[in-house]
């Protein structure tokens, strides 16, 4: 099993900046996803990375807004949100999974390996 750990999570105002990591144990290869959950409402897509080459992906409803990067030395990834909004409130979630993120990205199913989420509030 593949321990993904997410990190950075916190309540902000409308306008502010956060920064979330994530660090996996078994980075190198992999697509690495940040999802997002509000209560009620499905698990969606909003950024990917892939770590072999850093091509990123992104949600239409974060571009522009939250930019997805790496440290491969630190087998960590990062999601830079600015300009919050308060639909951006949600469990955020990392996820790996062995491969590329073309194609596939934006579909939960695809990734097997998942942290436990950080709750990001945007008030």
């Amino acid at each position: 099993q593949v321990q993904v750990v997410e990190s950075g999570g916190d309540s902000v105002q409308a306008g502010g900046s956060l920064r979330l990591s994530c660090v996996t144990a078994t980075y190198s290869g992999h697509c690495m996803g940040w999802f997002r959950q509000a209560p009620g409402k499905e698990r969606e897509g909003v950024a990917a990375i892939n770590t072999v080459d850093s091509r990123t992906y992104y949600a239409d409803s974060v571009k522009g807004r939250f930019t997805i990067s790496q440290d491969n030395a630190k087998n960590t990834a990062y999601l830079q949100m600015n300009s919050l909004l308060p639909e951006d409130t949600a469990m955020y979630y990392c996820a790996a999974d062995l491969g590329g993120c073309a194609g596939r990205w934006f579909r939960s199913a695809e990734y097997k390996y998942w942290g436990q989420g950080t709750q990001v509030t945007v008030s």
